[in-house]
């Protein structure tokens, strides 16, 4: 066993009496240890229940002969964090989660980990963390939140948010405001809609990480902690049968979460979590294979923020596995794959049927032939950029209009709220990507602010930043390179016409070369706005969102 490294033989004493001041025995000592990853915390309503999994967890090890050792790592609140300076230190806390995972797991000789996320980040950063270290692995998260109920519809975090914008144009009362407020995220959980963290754990079961089930089952399901007992036992099994991460994240599995991203039209951020997690893996993932993977899938799905449809709808339809089955209809995945259970998607979908098509279209009458993100080219964006296209309208598929251009998204809101955007432009925020941010906030507000003020249908945004999953709309992210690396983007003025078809992939700054190349003569690039601590240290190793933003 790995864990011999800290408890065999007499030159152990020390390190097994130090075990035995926790409390543990012989006979616990002498069984494999079993690292418990968990981010709970009293912040984050998808971590507040993250004790009842871990506990679950402990229980499936002990069932099947492990000793269970919990330790944690840290979890930003992306929906608190959001629209101010703690937004600039959300993204960049992944990179600090491997980290942690990795010392810990290193230091105390663990012979197999269960990892216990639940959002955002969060999510991506343990499972870039299983596939550096190794060892037999398993992701369980803490489950979705339920769908609100505002005024007999459903509602989530993102209707909040855009109701910020509908009370500031005059559309929304205060006290519906502040009712809604109380009603919109009834219980624990990550946000109910297909948002980032919600994504991640989908996707994870995609990845063959997760245990059927671990994107969906919400977190106040007893059904959840069945799962996390479960979770428990497969990963004692995978350690019995050596079964490690890079052993079932390959080439074809990194293909098959990019396929259910496109059927189930995930967030932006998954682009940019599915690179920094094929970069772990040692799998090369250019962003070119977005649009040939998303070319040959139908979307099958169209969940909050995108429609009043919740994850709690898709868990009642048959979850990530019916997605699967489903997809499997016209031979989409790679069927063949390992998976956490230690068998593969194709004997995990045996018995699974979808139980309700209008949650899960049938694959011969999907919402669309193609995919529910693009990645986007062209003078403007060289490297890549990445736009939600599943929840853009089909009038701003294909966009002409002249650009408004800001250097931060504080400017941007300002602008907004002062009702000096209109129908018909192009919103640029720059030097807010990784480096140039530094840490390439999420920027909700900005574009729920758009949305309500029914902007959404006629205004566009594009930034070397990020989007939240939340957002809806011709929200464009991930420009590459950033402004703060000398991109195009930097370049762009006030007034100049920007082109986007988001149908044939294309991102344009309708300005000839040689007027680029005098404008760069003249650039000066800005500064990091925050130049001490953590962030001035990410901001030096931080790579292109097109790698990954993962340190160079």
């Amino acid at each position: 066993m790995r864990s011999d490294i800290v408890k065999k033989g007499p030159s152990r004493a020390p390190h097994r009496a130090l075990f035995k001041a926790t409390g543990l025995t012989d006979e616990e000592i002498k069984k494999p240890l079993i690292g418990v990853v968990t981010s709970q915390n009293d912040i984050i309503p998808g971590h507040i229940n993250l004790d009842k999994i871990v506990e679950g967890v402990k229980k499936g090890i002990l069932l099947s002969g492990g000793t269970p050792l919990v330790f944690p790592t840290i979890g930003v609140c992306d929906g608190i964090a959001m629209g101010h300076v703690g937004m600039r230190y959300s993204l960049a806390t992944r990179e600090l989660i491997a980290d942690t995972i990795e010392c810990m797991t290193m230091a105390h000789g663990f012979d197999a980990l269960v990892l216990i996320p639940n959002c955002d980040k969060i999510v991506p950063g343990m499972i870039m963390a299983a596939l550096r270290l190794n060892i037999p692995a398993v992701v369980v998260s803490g489950g979705p939140m339920l769908a609100g109920k505002f005024k007999d519809k459903p509602v989530s975090l993102s209707t909040v948010f855009e109701a910020v914008g509908a009370f500031e144009n005059g559309a929304m009362l205060e006290g519906d405001l502040c009712d809604l407020e109380n009603k919109a995220c009834p219980t624990c959980g990550s946000c109910s809609g297909m948002f980032t963290a919600n994504s991640m754990n989908c996707l994870a079961e995609a990845l063959g990480l997760a245990l059927p089930g671990n994107g969906t089952i919400p977190a106040v399901y007893s059904e959840r902690i069945r799962l996390a007992k479960y979770a428990g036992m497969a990963v004692m099994n995978l350690l019995e049968k050596d079964i490690k991460p890079r052993d079932i994240v390959n080439e074809k599995a990194i293909r098959n979460a990019l396929t259910v991203d496109m059927a189930l039209g995930c967030s932006t951020n998954s682009v940019l979590h599915l690179t920094a997690i094929a970069n772990e893996a040692k799998i090369e993932m250019n962003l070119d294979i977005i649009n040939e993977v998303s070319s040959k899938t139908p979307n099958l799905c169209k969940l909050a923020p995108a429609s009043e449809t919740h994850i709690e709808d898709l868990y009642w339809a048959g979850g990530i596995q019916a997605v699967i089955k489903e997809l499997s209809k016209k031979n989409l995945l790679n069927l063949d794959c390992i998976t956490a259970t230690s068998k593969t998607h194709a004997e995990n979908i045996e018995k699974v049927e979808v139980l309700d098509n209008t949650v899960i279209k049938n694959i011969d009458n999907p919402y669309s032939e193609t995919g529910g993100i693009a990645v986007l080219r062209g003078n403007l964006a060289k490297d890549g950029a990445v736009v939600k296209r599943s929840a853009v309208v089909l009038e701003m598929l294909k966009h002409e209009g002249p650009a408004r251009v800001f250097n931060s998204e504080e400017e941007t809101i300002d602008a907004i709220r002062s009702k000096k955007i209109v129908s018909g432009d192009v919103v640029v925020i720059r030097y807010e990507g990784p480096k140039g941010g530094p840490g390439m906030r999420e920027m909700l507000s900005p574009t729920s602010a758009i949305a309500g003020m029914g902007l959404d249908k006629s205004v566009a945004l594009i930034t070397d930043g990020r989007f939240s999953g939340a957002t809806k709309g011709a929200a464009i992210g991930h420009v590459s390179p950033e402004a703060a690396e000398g991109g195009v983007i930097a370049l762009v003025e006030e007034g100049d016409i920007i082109s986007i078809d988001i149908n044939e992939g294309k991102l344009e700054l309708l300005v000839s070369d040689e007027v680029l190349e005098e404008r760069r003569k003249k650039l000066k690039i800005q500064e990091p706005k925050i130049k001490e601590g953590y962030l001035a240290r990410y901001a030096k190793l931080v790579s292109s969102a097109s790698a990954g933003a993962v340190y160079k």
